[in-house]
C-alpha cells in the first residue's frame, strides 16, 4: 500500500461507477487518467419467456452501492482525495418506482427485451423516416416508453402511484442518480435518452409527439441535462462522501471518449460478446442512410451546451461465437487456442472455408434478424487450423461491415480506429482486421476500464481536474498498433468474396458493396 508522504499534495481522483448489463464495477480514476483498483460484482439477468429480459432494480442498486463503497474505502486507505463521482450505465434498461418508499414496483425491462417488437413493427411505415430524421434512429424493436404505458394500464398499484404523484420512471442512470443523491435529483442525459428512442438530436429535448403516441404520460419524463451538467451532491449517508455527482453517460459513449473519439472521424471498436463500432462526427449529426441498416446517429456526448455527435453500429456475435465454438461445441480448448490455430494459416486465394457468424441475425449492412450462422467450403483437406482461420475471418469481416457502414454514413473515412475489449486480445484477429479495413488499429492499453475512465474524464474536466478532454485522453499511454499488410487490390478481392458469401447465405441479391470513402 502506498501512502501519501507527509507534506505532499494528496493524489486526487474521480470515483467512477460503471453499471453494465451483467455486472457493475467501480474504481477511482486518478489525476493521471489511469484507473486505480477496480471492484466488480455480477448482476443476474432473467428471461421470463422467449421475448422478455428483466433485472431486479434493487439488485442493480445494492451491487452498485457495494462496489462504490469498496472503491471509496480503497481511496481513503491510499490517501486519495475524491473530487467527484461519475456514472456510466447500460442504456435503455428502464424501471418504475415509488418516490416515497423508494421501492421498485416491477422488474426492470432490459434493453435486450423484445416483447413489444411485433407491435412496434406496425408503426414503421408511418414513423421510421420521421424518427430517423429527428432522432437518428428508426422505430426499432424496443420502446421503454411503450413498456411503461402498458405496465401502468395493467397494474392497478402502478396506476394508483401515478395518480398519487408518487410514480417515477427512468433508465438505469436515472435510478442510480436518484439513489445516490438521496432522492434529490430525477434526471437523465442525452447519451441515455437517445437509446430509449425518445430524444430529439438537434433540439436537446424529448420527442413528446412520439412518446405521447406510445401512450406514455409525459409528466413522468425525467429532466434532461447535459452529460456533464452536474446532478447534485452525493448523499453522505449512502457513500460516506458528499461530492458532486458531476457526469453521467451511456457506457459506449463513455468508452468512445476514453478511446479518443473526440474529433470527427476518430473511432473505436469494442470487441466483447458482440462488437460495437462508434465514430465521432462533430457538432452536426450525420444521419443514417436508408440503404445501410443498423447504423444509428446519436449524441456522442453533450458537454455544456454543445452536443458532439457520433454514429454507432453493432453486431451481436463476436465473443459469443468463440464461446459457442469452444465451450458449447468443444472444438477448441479456448479462444486463445483457436487464435493460435488460426495464426498458422496464411491468407490464400481460392476456395477456403467460410464462416458467417450470424448466430443472432445480421444487422449491418442489411437487416436480417432471422439469419442463422453458416460454415461452408469444407473439403477432406480442411484442418482445424482452417476452421479457426475461417472463424476469425468471419468475425473480422462482420466488424468490417460495421466500419464500412459507419464510414459510408458519415461520408468520410476513419481518421483513427482504436480497439479494445476482451476479444481484441487476439493478435491474429487484429492482423486480419487491419488487412480488411485497410486501417492501422491501435489496441489500447486498458480497454477494460474505458467506460469508467471516459465518464470520469468528462466529470474531471467539469470540476477543473483537467483542462480539456483532449488533454487527458492524449496523455494516456499508447497501445500496440497493427498495420495492414494487404494491398488495396487484395483487400477489395477479399471483401467482394465475403459479400458474395453473404448474398448467397442471406438470399439477398440487393446486398451490394458499400462505397467507402478513402
Amino acid at each position: 500500500m502506498t501512502q501519501t508522504l507527509p507534506g505532499a499534495a494528496p493524489r486526487r481522483g474521480v470515483l467512477a461507477i460503471d453499471e453494465g448489463t451483467t455486472g457493475t464495477r467501480a474504481g477511482v480514476v486518478l489525476d493521471s487518467g489511469a484507473a486505480h483498483e477496480v471492484f466488480y460484482r455480477s448482476i443476474a439477468v432473467s428471461h421470463p419467456d422467449d421475448l422478455s429480459v428483466e433485472q431486479d432494480p434493487m439488485e442493480i442498486w445494492t451491487a452498485t452501492l457495494d462496489v462504490a463503497r469498496r472503491a471509496v474505502g480503497a481511496a481513503r486507505a491510499e490517501g486519495i482525495e475524491l473530487t467527484a463521482v461519475a456514472l456510466s450505465t447500460q442504456r435503455a434498461t428502464a424501471m418504475l418506482w415509488d418516490r416515497v418508499t423508494g421501492r421498485p414496483l416491477l422488474p426492470a425491462v432490459v434493453w435486450q427485451d423484445r416483447r413489444h417488437a411485433a407491435e412496434l413493427t406496425a408503426h414503421e411505415a408511418k414513423w421510421d423516416a420521421v424518427l430517423t430524421a429527428r432522432q437518428g434512429r428508426p422505430v426499432g424493436a424496443r420502446a421503454p416508453f411503450l413498456w411503461a404505458a402498458r405496465q401502468i394500464a395493467a397494474h392497478p398499484e402502478v396506476a394508483a402511484a401515478h395518480r398519487a404523484g408518487r410514480l417515477l420512471f427512468g433508465t438505469v442512470d436515472t435510478w442510480l442518480i436518484w439513489r445516490l443523491t438521496g432522492g434529490a435529483v430525477h434526471a437523465t442525459t442525452p447519451t441515455n435518452a437517445a437509446s430509449s428512442g425518445g430524444y430529439l438530436l438537434e433540439r436537446h429535448a424529448w420527442d413528446e409527439e412520439w412518446i405521447g403516441h406510445l401512450g406514455f404520460p409525459l409528466d413522468l419524463l425525467p429532466e434532461l441535462r447535459s452529460d456533464d451538467a452536474g446532478f447534485g451532491t452525493t448523499d453522505p449517508g449512502t457513500l460516506g462522501i458528499a461530492v458532486p455527482l458531476a457526469a453521467s453517460m451511456g457506457d459506449q459513449h463513455a468508452a468512445l471518449i476514453a478511446l479518443g473519439g473526440l474529433a470527427s472521424g476518430q473511432g473505436m471498436c469494442m470487441y466483447g460478446t458482440g462488437a460495437f463500432v462508434d465514430a465521432a462526427t462533430g457538432t452536426t449529426p450525420a444521419l443514417p442512410r436508408p440503404d445501410i441498416s443498423g447504423v444509428l446517429a446519436q449524441p456522442g456526448y453533450r458537454q455544456g451546451d454543445i452536443s458532439h455527435y457520433s454514429l454507432e453500429a453493432y453486431t451481436s456475435t463476436a465473443g459469443s461465437a468463440l464461446r459457442w465454438l469452444c465451450d458449447d461445441l468443444g472444438l477448441f480448448a479456448s479462444p486463445k487456442e483457436l487464435g493460435e490455430e488460426a495464426g498458422r494459416v496464411p491468407t490464400r486465394p481460392g476456395r477456403t472455408p467460410r464462416f458467417v457468424p450470424a448466430l443472432a441475425g445480421v444487422r449491418t449492412p442489411v437487416w436480417h434478424p432471422e439469419a442463422t450462422a453458416a460454415l461452408t467450403g469444407l473439403t477432406l483437406a480442411t484442418t482445424r487450423a482452417d476452421l479457426a482461420r475461417a472463424v476469425l475471418d468471419g468475425i473480422a469481416h462482420s466488424v468490417c461491415d460495421l466500419v464500412d457502414g459507419v464510414a459510408a454514413t458519415m461520408g468520410a473515412p476513419f481518421t483513427r480506429l482504436r480497439v479494445g475489449g476482451g476479444v481484441a486480445g487476439s493478435d491474429p484477429l487484429l492482423r486480419i482486421q487491419a488487412d480488411l479495413t485497410g486501417l492501422p488499429l491501435e489496441r489500447v492499453a486498458d480497454s477494460a476500464t474505458a467506460s469508467l475512465r471516459g465518464t470520469a474524464y468528462l466529470a474531471g474536466v467539469a470540476q477543473g481536474l483537467w483542462g480539456s478532454l483532449e488533454e487527458i485522453v492524449e496523455a494516456q499511454p499508447r497501445g500496440q498498433v497493427f498495420e495492414p499488410s494487404a494491398g488495396a487490390d487484395e483487400r477489395a478481392e477479399r471483401r467482394t468474396a465475403w459479400r458474395d458469401v453473404l448474398i448467397g447465405h442471406l438470399n439477398d441479391p440487393a446486398l451490394t458493396p458499400l462505397t467507402t470513402p478513402h
